[in-house]
């Protein structure tokens, strides 16, 4: 048991090391605060100002849009990497009582920044070091911490089993915390719903410090973490998810056309189908305006993207009878287990599995610079609606822009809206815009399939 006159000692020493370090500037009040709430000397090593060497490499670690790291972009006055729960309770507190507004970051891709920057003086608590996963095979379920990445995720649960999946994002360094958060959606949408949608349990801190869990919380709070936004509420620790099954098979195929080849016309059809194919169909449509090889000028790629729960043989016959506009043949389709088609809709097809515990590995095929929003289609897209779409993908003067179309229905359309904070269920898709800066539109020639690797990597 420690003495009361160590513990003076302790805090007076580590007080001494933060007045001099950062005396003279305005966020001294909550390093002081800080200092004091929490009685643990390894606290020092885990905070980060702008007088830290390490400070620009803490920040950029998780910040995957660099469009957020410009010099006119606001910067937190201090990141504090907690490794211990108190640390976290200390700085929600001292961050209150020193109108410092907290932001919450677990993987940085918020499309708009939000959890890097703010408009007002800020702190960042990163959860980098809360990332522990805990996968229970038999009884189908998983902690794990808001600071993992969906690629832990998913590799600790391939680890254990290949029959087993999570409800979640492809992109593998997305961060658990946030995109679920968000509420969260990926191939597994139109079977199993959200993300949210397979949450058990959850692991809470509140404004006021508390440790809460979903009994204690109360089933209103608990309702609101699941989509409500993250750090809306307090800071969710870790998440209680339910693991759901996928056969030892899946197929995953891509289609190819652009508008000398009716692209128009099958995108337009698409509308009318995808949402009411089975639910173990997972459907989008990636356009991209490029420039064509054939007479040099521009026109529109839409890349028509699957994946299946079962086997080619299941496949075909299914989509000749309910989208033979599409023309899908045996060679655009692959079999490969679950986990493999996360790695090929990560650009990482021959890569081995331990790439998606590699959290700061930036998927090769996306600029670290872009401008991305969402929105959702609740009626089909007319014929002449698509031509004007596809006119502003083929402007000479338009930076590369990408539009992902998502299909919703199966198991969405039976979710109530009201069911969690997301209330986007009875949506024809999503439509997600992303535009790249500093690129520049590609040249796409018929036998060019490498350009479907883009799939799905902007959920």
């Amino acid at each position: 048991m420690k003495s009361p006159q160590f513990s003076m000692l302790f805090t007076l020493v580590l007080t001494a090391f933060f007045s001099f370090s950062w005396a003279t500037l305005p966020h001294q009040s909550f390093l002081q605060c800080l200092s004091l709430r929490s009685n643990d000397s390894s606290i020092s090593k885990l905070i980060f100002t702008r007088t830290n060497s390490s400070y620009g490499s803490v920040l950029d670690s998780t910040l995957w849009n660099l469009r957020f790291n410009s010099t006119n972009t606001p910067k937190p006055l201090v990141i504090v990497t907690p490794t211990q729960i108190s640390h976290i309770q200390a700085t929600i507190h001292c961050s209150r009582k020193h109108g410092l507004q907290t932001r919450t970051r677990s993987g940085g891709h918020d499309y708009e920044g939000l959890s890097s920057i703010a408009k007002v003086p800020f702190i960042i608590i990163d959860l980098v070091h809360f990332r522990s996963v805990d996968v229970d095979v038999e009884n189908r379920i998983a902690w794990v911490q808001s600071g993992a990445s969906l690629g832990e995720l998913y590799y600790r649960i391939a680890e254990k089993s290949t029959k087993l999946a999570f409800p979640a994002a492809v992109f593998h360094t997305i961060g658990v915390g946030g995109h679920i958060s968000g509420g969260g959606f990926g191939l597994l949408l139109r079977k199993y719903g959200l993300a949210a949608d397979n949450v058990l349990d959850a692991q809470f801190i509140d404004v006021n410090g508390r440790v809460l869990d979903r009994k204690s919380m109360g089933e209103d709070l608990f309702w609101a973490i699941r989509g409500g936004g993250g750090g809306s509420f307090g800071i969710v620790l870790s998440w209680k998810l339910s693991l759901v099954p996928v056969p030892a098979n899946v197929t995953v195929f891509s289609v190819t056309r652009v508008l000398e080849q009716n692209a128009t016309e099958v995108v337009h059809r698409w509308q009318y189908i995808a949402r009411d194919l089975p639910d173990e169909v997972y459907s989008t449509v990636i356009l991209r305006g490029i420039n064509s090889t054939q007479d040099g000028r521009k026109t529109v790629l839409a890349i028509f993207s699957s994946l299946f729960l079962g086997t080619i043989n299941e496949l075909l016959p299914l989509m000749e009878q309910r989208f033979p506009e599409l023309g899908l043949t045996r060679q655009n389709c692959t079999e490969m287990s679950y986990i493999q088609s996360l790695m090929v809709n990560n650009g990482l097809p021959n890569q081995p599995l331990e790439i998606l515990l590699n959290w700061t590995s930036r998927v090769p095929i996306v600029s670290p610079s872009y401008k991305a929003k969402s929105d959702y289609v609740k009626e089909p897209i007319s014929v002449t609606g698509l031509n004007g779409l596809f006119s502003r993908l083929t402007d000479e003067t338009a930076a590369l822009t990408t539009i992902v179309f998502v299909a919703f229905g199966g198991i969405m359309d039976r979710i109530p809206e009201n069911a969690t904070p997301f209330p986007h269920r009875a949506e024809i898709c999503t439509r997600s815009f992303m535009t790249w800066v500093g690129k520049k539109k590609t040249t796409y020639t018929p036998k060019d399939t490498s350009i479907g690797l883009e799939v799905l990597i902007v959920i």
